[in-house]
């Protein structure tokens, strides 16, 4: 039975009275920084500009344009408050997608940074962000007023798109309650805890992910405007700054180790580095335990928040690694086959999802919506993922990633881990294509590293040492980059539209 509506949590406001003298935000590239006691009264300033100088109602959306700043959280907080509905829009999509998004979300207001490259809906008043700020600062608090019940859509967070057009999953004030409990446990959050957040907050990692844990435990957040691969060791490395969690996708960890000024060793109050979003590969993993960092990979989606997460143990890092980890508390999971039974330990099964963190649907989207859940409520993810004897979770692949081959299943990850550990290979996507004898078979496309040549032979020969025959690419073609989300995601929609001539053959 659904849980009856609640008001909802309002951690800055409590810590606001709890500890209003402890530093509770900083923003990197201005060094301006709140306190508890700051932020809260920034946040009722905001709701006041809001209100009175834009005539935003509750329900009404504000959409930003804008790289990270401090002045995106205080914007979300300050719309949750007053009921409305935030829209953090990636400012990387080219217009016309910008513009398709905006249309579907219909904001009132639209925060930005640069100069708006796309047409607004009709009465959307764009805003440049420093000038918001600066009407802040000059305005007094609003009075204080009963919250929105805690199942209202509170944020509206559009999909990486690697299948296609985005969706607007619905957020509500539940939902990112919920994440920050089950990455709070997972992770080790407590009230000394400081968060390195540079992945873009139009992502649920940087938006929810890396502010609502510490948020709710009385730490702080350090908001950098992006990932910078120099400037986030120095960081991680600042005895000054005290990181001790740090969000990021496996792709960006490789270019932490790749800079010169990558010092591991004086990482010295980091908990761990969280990883998701994209295979990360057990040899890489060990190879950061060896660095002396605990790299605890997991498992999360826009709509459901922080699902899996390894513990942060290393000797249990080293012998799971490759695994997502367990499941988050509030999480209910299943592991199910095609007809919706529960399949043993150590078979492959879609995940399926309830709990309080999983999102209501999404917007201007029932047929998507009542296609998601089940009759009896659960989440139908689309991900599939073996469960071992100890309960730990490793992902095989998206459902519509799977091709079959002589009648066999083939889960392009695993082809894509067992690739990437290959000397040569920095990158690796592979999708399964039409095959007059096999049904289908894989296509690997393959980022080299620099000075690396390598011949099909070889890379048949490696996967074939590690995986299946039946598994193993009959194409390796040769790619400078390959197409990726905001997120880091590779979207292998894109990949499917490419052909053996476009690619050069390794």
């Amino acid at each position: 039975m659904r849980m009856p509506a609640l008001t909802t949590s309002d951690p800055v406001a409590l810590h606001a009275g709890a500890q209003p003298d402890r530093v509770a935000c900083v923003d990197l590239a201005s060094g301006r920084r709140w306190t508890y006691a700051a932020l809260d009264e920034t946040i009722q300033r905001t709701v006041r500009v809001l209100e009175t100088g834009y005539g935003i109602r509750p329900g009404q959306r504000i959409a930003t344009l804008a790289r990270n700043s401090a002045d995106l959280l205080i914007l979300q907080h300050a719309a949750m408050r007053l009921g409305a509905i935030f829209v953090p829009v990636n400012w990387r999509l080219a217009g016309a997608e910008q513009q398709a998004i905006l249309a579907d979300c219909d904001p009132a207001l639209l925060l930005h940074d640069a100069t708006v490259q796309t047409a607004l809906p009709r009465g959307c008043i764009p805003v440049d962000v420093a000038a918001f700020a600066v009407a802040v600062e000059a305005e007094t608090p609003a009075p204080r007023r009963p919250l929105p019940a805690d199942d209202a859509p509170s944020i509206i967070l559009y999909t990486s798109g690697t299948s296609g057009r985005p969706k607007g999953v619905i957020v509500t004030e539940r939902n990112a309650f919920a994440t920050a409990v089950n990455f709070g446990v997972l992770g080790r959050v407590g009230n000394a805890s400081i968060f390195l957040c540079d992945a873009p907050m139009f992502h649920v990692i940087g938006l929810i992910t890396s502010l609502r844990p510490p948020l709710l435990q009385g730490g702080t957040v350090l908001i950098s405007p992006g990932f910078d691969a120099g400037a986030t060791n120095r960081r991680l490395a600042d005895p000054a700054l005290g990181v001790t969690h740090y969000f990021c996708v496996p792709q960006m960890a490789r270019m932490l180790r790749d800079h010169p000024d990558f010092t591991p060793a004086r990482w010295t109050s980091l908990t761990a580095i969280f990883t998701g979003g994209a295979p990360n590969p057990a040899t890489d993993i060990r190879w950061w335990l060896a660095q002396g960092v605990r790299m605890a990979d997991g498992f999360g989606m826009t709509e459901a928040g922080t699902v899996l997460g390894m513990p942060v143990e290393a000797g249990r890092i080293a012998g799971k690694a490759g695994s997502a980890g367990l499941p988050a508390p509030t999480i209910g999971l299943r592991l199910v086959d095609d007809n919706g039974g529960d399949v043993a330990a150590g078979e492959p099964g879609e995940i399926w999802l309830s709990g309080p963190s999983i999102t209501p649907g999404y917007w201007n989207r029932p047929e998507e919506t009542e296609r998601a859940f089940t009759a009896d409520g659960w989440f139908r993810t689309g991900d599939i993922a073996r469960r071992d004897e100890e309960g730990f979770v490793t992902l095989v692949d998206r459902r519509k990633d799977m091709f079959i081959s002589g009648g066999e299943n083939v889960y392009p990850v695993e082809i894509e881990t067992v690739l990437l550990d290959h000397p040569g290979i920095a990158e690796a996507a592979v999708i399964g294509v039409a095959d007059a004898r096999w049904g289908e078979v894989g296509r690997a496309f393959i980022v080299m590293k620099p000075g690396y040549i390598v011949d099909p032979a070889d890379l048949a020969d490696h996967c074939g040492a590690r995986i299946a025959r039946f598994k193993v690419p009959k194409e390796f073609l040769v790619t400078d980059t390959l197409p990726r989300t905001a997120s880091g995601k590779i979207q292998k929609h894109i990949l499917r539209a490419w052909t053996a001539p476009v690619r050069k053959q390794v």
